[in-house]
């Protein structure tokens, strides 16, 4: 590992702060923080934390010493001011007096010594920091640093590596308790350069944040070095198709979704994150996986995004994916009665005042494949998978330097259940679509876009999908880095089953899809050609029963359910001259609509379709509402809101339809109508 410190940044951050009122000490905190969040094999997603003791002035114009410690949960490639609030040190470093002391009462304690009473809450290391009497602290749960901890003769390898340079202390659960075992390690052995924190971390301190922080990396590097002299070089192992993973996504993430205990036809559902690096398939592949997979974490650090263990499923036979997706449901129904016994036999140790998390896994092995990491979110699957990759690599390493050891279970369920860790996760009430994944046909267009955004809105991961690729991405921009854009030509039936096996290897399969793509072919029916018509079928008929196709067979390996969304529009219902050829496959695709409820509602696949009039699209251009309101005699804003309510409908109200309908969880044949009032397109 290499120390990132770069003269002319560090003066830069240093120039910058300054015209902020920030000190030279702050800003390289600031700096050497970021130095840290930004190498992966040292933190991930809010682990770790760093310090500054320093004398700042506060609100009464008093000379006050303060710890500057990393807020909870705080990111600290991205650090800022805000990110280090401020707490007075005195109060702080007086608890070391007592024995113990309750989270809460700890919590206010800190709370009440903020200098500015609305900054985010410190680090639930806080003490550790405030103990320590040096003037930069970094705290980081460095991968190789862990391989060699993370052993039953963890001391033993410690002193070897790191040469008294660095003082071992016995694991205690993260907190007050540590911070008291830290401090009075060091006061006895008074290492030069800090501590390791038994199967949890490194610490190392300076007078300088470029001293501690080049501690750090020299010390990583010294158990970086230690592990590669003996690690064992291993064959690349081969790698699975990405359609081979887009049929077995599905499967998993049926098998580890659950159904909603208190809404009829609602499911529980994770979205996935799917890796397979070579350190992942050589560990997925190994002979020994049944052990190494079930010995724990790395770092109790992590437990809170991946649970303690993960699930581990047999290789898949494409050949026989039924039965896979047997042993597969079979599996993690085992895993969460695993948990269930987990938490009921801890939760009475610590006298059953703990409410219990969903069972579902984390992490999914599969041997010869890769691994997934789930979530409720597509960011949060990715978080739970860039931690698998960081502990297929702890216990790796660690297995070729000895023998992986995590904490006990115990002590697992005290870190995973503590409320402190939990904060990290944040509290906010999950949209109504969480963990729902929505495909939308023709999302470079108006409506298309719309619904995409509704849809990300309420909580969906969205894959847009267009034959115009550039339009799908320019939209999919406006909704964020989750959002998927896919080229997706609906008249081909391999384009088709290309973008959804897309969307399944992206998220792992697919709830919802909108199939909303389509033209407008004119002319008088009895005199249009042929191939006019045949072409309008191809797209206004033949592509809708392709994506709808595509899109149930991936439900039906969810067995989840799922719902099917059309956009039939009023042509559907109510034919106007010289439309049939658009009218009449598009009456075909109500009757495909139908026709998709009748035969999945067992399955508990739901079809609707929205029939909408006059909304401004690629169907209904500038050019056509000019035409057509010459043609009837109107100016083009009596012709748009020509119905009964007077009100131009726009395309965010035929997403809102859509919306409704995918929420409508006892709502399938319907056609929602949505233009202002037409009579005549009235279905009944």
């Amino acid at each position: 590992m290499k120390s990132g410190w770069v003269d002319r940044d560090a003066e830069a951050i240093v120039a910058e702060g300054a015209k902020s009122g920030i000190d030279r000490d702050l800003a390289l905190r600031i700096y050497t923080t970021r130095l840290l969040g930004r190498d992966q094999k040292l933190v991930l997603h809010g682990g770790g934390n760093t310090s500054l003791k320093e004398v700042m002035r506060d609100r009464l114009g008093a000379d006050v010493e303060v710890l500057r410690v990393k807020a909870t949960g705080a990111d600290m490639a991205m650090i800022d001011l805000a990110g280090l609030p401020a707490v007075r040190l005195a109060p702080l470093r007086k608890l070391r007096a007592l024995g113990e002391i309750g989270d809460d009462e700890l919590v206010g304690i800190e709370r009440s010594s903020l200098i500015d009473p609305a900054a985010a809450n410190p680090s639930v290391e806080i003490m550790l920091h405030a103990f320590l009497p040096q003037k930069f602290v970094d705290h980081t749960h460095a991968t190789a640093v862990l391989s060699v901890i993370d052993q039953p003769d963890g001391e033993k390898k410690c002193a070897e590596v790191f040469g008294g340079r660095l003082a071992f202390v016995p694991y205690v659960m993260p907190g007050f308790g540590l911070a008291k075992k830290a401090i009075d390690v060091f006061e006895r052995a008074k290492p030069s350069d800090g501590l390791i924190l038994s199967k949890h971390g490194i610490v190392t301190y300076g007078e300088g944040a470029r001293e501690a922080y080049e501690r750090m990396i020299e010390m990583v590097s010294r158990a970086e070095e230690f592990v590669a002299r003996r690690r064992k070089a291993v064959a690349a192992p081969a790698r699975r198709g990405a359609a081979e993973v887009a049929q077995i996504a599905p499967i998993v993430r049926g098998a580890c979704s659950e159904k909603d205990k208190a809404i009829e036809g609602a499911w529980r559902r994770l979205v996935l994150e799917f890796r397979a690096t070579e350190a992942v398939l050589n560990f997925v592949n190994a002979k020994d996986l049944a052990r190494m997979s079930q010995a724990g974490v790395v770092t109790p650090d992590h437990t809170i995004r991946t649970k303690n263990w993960p699930l581990v499923l047999p290789p898949p036979d494409p050949a026989k994916l039924a039965e896979f997706a047997r042993v597969a449901r079979d599996t993690a129904g085992q895993f969460a009665a695993r948990y269930h016994r987990y938490f009921e036999q801890h939760n009475a140790r610590v006298g059953h005042i703990k409410h219990e998390l969903d069972p579902l896994p984390r992490v999914v092995l599969v041997p010869g494949l890769g691994l997934f990491g789930f979530g409720r979110t597509k960011r949060a699957a990715e978080i739970a998978a860039d931690i698998a990759e960081a502990w297929v690599e702890g216990v790796s390493d660690a297995e070729s330097i000895g023998r992986f050891e995590s904490i006990s279970e115990a002590d697992m369920f005290d870190c995973e259940y503590w409320p402190l860790e939990q904060a990290k996760l944040g509290t906010r009430k999950e949209p109504p679509l969480t963990g729902q994944i929505a495909a939308v046909t023709g999302a470079g267009g108006a409506i298309g876009a719309a619904t995409a955004k509704a849809f990300a809105a309420a909580g969906a991961e969205v894959a847009l999908l267009d034959v115009n690729f550039a339009a799908a991405s320019a939209q999919a921009k406006t909704i964020g880095p989750s959002a998927l854009p896919v080229v997706c030509d609906v008249t081909s039936a391999a384009s088709v089953r290309a973008a959804f096996d897309a969307v399944a290897v992206a998220f792992g399969g697919v709830d919802i899809v909108v199939s909303n793509a389509g033209a407008a072919w004119q002319g008088r029916i009895g005199e249009v050609d042929e191939d006019v018509m045949r072409k309008s079928f191809e797209l206004n008929f033949y592509g809708h029963q392709r994506v709808a196709q595509a899109a149930v067979k991936i439900m039906l390996a969810q067995g989840t359910g799922g719902c099917l969304l059309f956009n039939v529009s009023k042509q559907a219902v109510n034919p106007g001259p010289n439309f049939g050829p658009y009218g009449i496959p598009k009456a075909a695709e109500l009757a495909l609509m139908r026709q998709y409820a009748l035969d999945y509602g067992a399955d508990g696949i739901r079809a609707n379709a929205v029939n909408a009039d006059r909304i401004r699209s690629g169907l209904l251009t500038a050019d056509m509402i000019a035409s057509r309101s010459k043609a009837r005699g109107l100016s083009e804003k009596d012709y748009m809101s020509g119905n009964l309510l007077g009100r131009e409908v726009t395309a965010d109200d035929v997403a809102q339809a859509f919306l409704h309908q995918a929420l409508a969880l006892k709502t399938t044949a319907d056609v929602t109508t949505v233009d202002g009032g037409n009579i005549a397109a009235a279905m009944r």
